[in-house]
């Protein structure tokens, strides 16, 4: 357990973090198994119609540094390339 006052700071910061940390991965996780789905579907127009906010929520958690850059990068292009193979 935390002693001083700025370790306790500290560690509801930790909680607060954690929190909004994994509200963004799920974001980015619900809305790739959507895709999926829909690809699976052969729904491509309506994957295609999703793929923006799929780009958005993976942008803002590179952007505030929950996935790594390069991680983004990989999972938007391993999507969009998803979509455009169903055709």
């Amino acid at each position: 357990m935390p002693i001083t006052k700025s370790a306790k700071k500290a560690v509801r910061q930790q909680k607060t973090r954690k929190k909004r940390n994994f509200k963004r991965k799920r974001k980015v996780k619900e809305l790739s198994k959507k895709i999926k789905k829909l690809v699976a579907a052969k729904k491509k127009e309506e994957a295609k119609k999703i793929l923006p906010q799929f780009y958005k929520a993976v942008d803002k958690a590179a952007k505030k540094k929950t996935i790594k850059k390069n991680t983004a990068s990989r999972k938007k292009s391993r999507t969009t390339k998803l979509i455009n193979k169903s055709a």
